[in-house]
């Protein structure tokens, strides 16, 4: 009898273990599975402030890799109703020196976590070369600034990128793309046509 009670105990504790093991990408620890508001749940139990849903996005507030004051975002599809995305918008910056240190400073962590990206693009696309810190803040906010940074793995792709938003704030983006529920999404897409 204390032979059978061990063996269910190391079945169910091996089931546990693997349930652990998602074969998603993770963010944070959560899989990046399941609906919007499954989703939302579980990143307000680890201590972000949500600032709202609306149209299959869930925005919220926090501290992500020490920098404080970052906008995070889970993206759902309406078709599935799963997450397969998650960004991370850092601090804008004022000065190209400080963005690109952001950018080195994440782009070291996840090589550390991740190995050497599968790709990496570093370049300024303008007719020259900008000579300074404020001309090449000027060619990010012109989208002439291509910093992009991945990782591909079993579970899916990871991305840094240097970025601006519609009011030329200029920051580094990190953005968690999950392999299956991505591929649910092209395909529900392709059922569209």
């Amino acid at each position: 009898m204390k032979k059978l009670a061990f063996l269910l105990i190391a079945l169910v504790a091996m089931q546990l273990s693997m349930a652990q093991n998602s074969e998603h990408m993770v963010f944070k620890g959560i899989p990046i599975d399941g609906n919007i508001n499954d989703f939302t749940v579980k990143l307000k139990q680890k201590g972000f402030t949500h600032l709202g849903t609306e149209n299959g996005m869930s925005l919220f507030k926090g501290e992500f890799a020490a920098y404080k004051d970052c906008t995070i975002g889970a993206v759902s599809s309406k078709s599935t109703n799963l997450v397969s995305k998650v960004a991370v918008i850092f601090p804008k910056q004022e000065t190209w020196s400080m963005l690109y240190d952001n950018y080195n400073q994440l782009k070291s962590m996840l090589t550390q976590k991740y190995g050497e990206p599968t790709e990496n693009i570093e370049k300024f696309e303008g007719y020259s070369e900008p000579r300074d810190d404020n001309s090449r803040m000027h060619e990010v906010k012109m989208d002439r600034c291509k910093y992009i940074s991945v990782w591909t793995t079993d579970k899916g792709q990871i991305e840094l990128t240097i970025s601006h938003g519609d009011y030329l704030d200029c920051f580094v983006m990190l953005s968690y793309w999950d392999k299956i529920n991505t591929e649910k999404v092209g395909a529900s897409a392709i059922d569209d046509l």
